[in-house]
């Protein structure tokens, strides 16, 4: 759809039927109610990156900035919850317990909780697994040798991980979720190939983008891999307390190429890419045109695009909307007459990214 323009800065997920979008600090959660119209609420945010120097070194910010993407995916999805159309449920003993003992701090706890087990699942699934079933081919398995190991460890990263994303695509909710993640990549796609942000545009624009959580996560297993086969520790259980010590390097990595390949585009970036991009064509999917409208409501609560389309020389013909205001904090948005009817079939999403 045209050259591409530079990276704009924005970035977002997929909530209960809904978009988060960020700009800098800025952040918007847009979410179609069960009336049809489209819940927005505006928020800022600080980065650690604004309280630690660390965060802002090179190799280093990687974790961090996984760690800020956790904390306020989390809380996108939280807010998002509320407008699912389902039977409210009375909160478990536990959560009952941390509203009482810790009062507005259990909010917090409840997301580091989430954060850690995320890790902890993430780890043992993509970095202990396959190390373990390299390990037991070793001993039982005459011509599986050492060297051998940290090969068939890589092969079965890449493999669990893809069946990982198949299963989830089979699961009704997340197939819904999957088309909110093609609208926003929709969304950021248009802009930044210079269009003019609207339904037809964004329609025709490419789901696939390379600052994207699942490139993201594909490429911190492929560095792991290339990073195990050079450090191989002959000792067994340092094998596995290495991936574990290991990980913000990984990350910090992995998080530089991303930046990086979201603001180049050139022979290497483009070859690079693709693995991530292919595994995109499994988390991501064609939204329908009302998906598409709470993705655009949620880009222009943050995001100029009428300015950055100028800035980059190229002519807005018409303004299709009012140069845009501060945003409140929350806000509906009436949905047009003609928009398609929500299928109650296909499901209400669910975030799985992180």
């Amino acid at each position: 759809m045209g050259k591409r323009l530079p990276c704009s800065g924005i970035g977002g997920q997929a909530v209960l039927e809904g978009i988060m979008m960020r700009n800098k600090n800025r952040y918007s959660v847009a979410v179609r109610t069960g009336d049809k119209d489209i819940d927005c609420k505006v928020g800022q945010r600080k980065d650690i990156s604004e309280k630690t120097f660390l965060a802002r070194i090179p190799f280093v910010r990687g974790i961090f900035k996984l760690i800020d993407s956790l904390v306020l995916g989390i809380r996108a999805l939280t807010y998002s919850s509320q407008f699912v159309e389902e039977e409210e449920l009375e909160p478990d003993k536990f959560e009952g317990w941390l509203n009482r003992k810790f009062g507005e701090r259990a909010e917090k706890i409840i997301i580091a909780f989430t954060i850690v087990v995320s890790l902890i699942l993430a780890i043992a699934l993509f970095m202990i697994l396959p190390l373990f079933i390299a390990d037991l081919m070793e001993r039982h398995i005459s011509w599986v040798t050492k060297q051998t190991v940290p090969v068939i460890e890589g092969v079965l990263k890449v493999i669990i991980f893809i069946v990982y994303l198949m299963l989830t695509a089979l699961i009704k909710d997340i197939r819904r979720t999957y088309m909110y993640h093609g609208a926003e990549h929709k969304c950021i796609n248009c802009v930044e190939t210079g269009h003019a942000l609207n339904v037809e545009n964004v329609r025709r624009s490419s789901r696939f983008h390379k600052r994207c959580g699942t490139s993201f996560l594909f490429v911190i297993i492929l560095i792991s891999i290339i990073i195990f086969l050079l450090v191989r520790p002959e000792t067994i259980w340092l094998r596995y307390l290495i991936r574990i010590l290991l990980l913000p390097v990984i990350a910090g990595l992995s998080y530089e190429f991303i930046r990086y390949a979201g603001s180049k585009d050139n022979l290497f970036v483009t070859i690079c890419s693709k693995p991530g991009l292919w595994m995109q064509r499994i988390t991501t999917r064609e939204p329908t045109n009302d998906m598409i409208e709470v993705a655009i409501e949620a880009t222009e609560a943050v995001f100029d695009w009428e300015a950055y389309l100028e800035k980059n020389g190229i002519e807005v013909e018409g303004r299709v909307r009012p140069r845009p205001q501060a945003k409140p904090r929350s806000y509906v948005r009436p949905t047009p007459h003609d928009l398609p009817q929500r299928d109650s079939n296909t499901g209400s999403g669910f975030n799985w990214k992180f």
